[in-house]
C-alpha cells in the first residue's frame, strides 16, 4: 500500500476473505485520485478490543486516520478484525479519538452506541462476523474529534 502510495494512489477500499487463487487474504483497492497527496499506510490487526482500540489511537496520535475495516483469518492469529489508517503526511491532524464496541446482542449494541453518541463519538465503520474477540459480534468502531476522555 504504502509504495503505491508512493506512486500517487490512495486507499479506495477492502474486504477480506478467500479469493480464487490467493486464499485467505486481505484485499485492498488504490485508486489514483486528483491533486497528488503524500500518504502513508498502517495495517492494524488484533483479536482483543482493547488492544486494537490502543493500537488505533496511537495511530490517531500520530495522525493516522480511520479509512477501512475487515475480518482477516490468518494461520497464526486465527480471526482478526484488520484496521487500515491512513496519514496525509502534508497535514498535521490530531486529537482523534477512537472507541471500539464488541457486542454479540443488539440491545447492547444501540445502548453503548447511544452512551457514545452523547460523548461526541459517530459510527465510522463495523464488520459483522465471528470473531476471536467473542464468537458472532458486531464490531463497530467510532471515533470524535478532540482530547480523551
Amino acid at each position: 500500500m504504502n509504495n503505491a502510495a508512493e506512486a500517487g494512489y490512495s486507499f479506495q477500499g477492502v474486504m477480506g476473505g478467500e479469493t480464487a487463487f490467493g486464499g485467505k487474504e486481505v484485499v485492498v483497492i488504490m485508486g489514483r485520485t486528483a491533486g497528488r497527496k503524500l500518504r502513508t499506510y498502517k495495517l492494524l490487526a488484533a483479536n482483543k478490543t482493547s488492544t486494537l482500540e490502543k493500537e488505533m489511537q496511537d495511530a490517531a496520535d500520530a495522525g493516522y486516520e480511520y479509512k477501512g475495516q475487515t475480518i482477516f483469518e490468518s494461520a497464526f492469529g486465527g480471526r482478526e478484525v484488520s484496521v487500515i489508517m491512513e496519514r496525509d503526511l502534508e497535514s498535521s491532524s490530531k486529537g482523534t479519538r477512537y472507541k471500539l464496541i464488541a457486542t454479540a446482542r443488539t440491545s447492547t449494541l444501540e445502548k453503548e452506541l447511544a452512551e457514545s453518541g452523547v460523548q461526541g463519538y459517530a459510527v465510522v465503520g463495523m464488520t459483522v462476523s465471528k470473531t476471536a474477540f467473542g464468537g458472532n459480534e458486531v464490531v463497530s468502531i467510532l471515533k470524535r474529534a478532540g482530547p480523551a476522555e
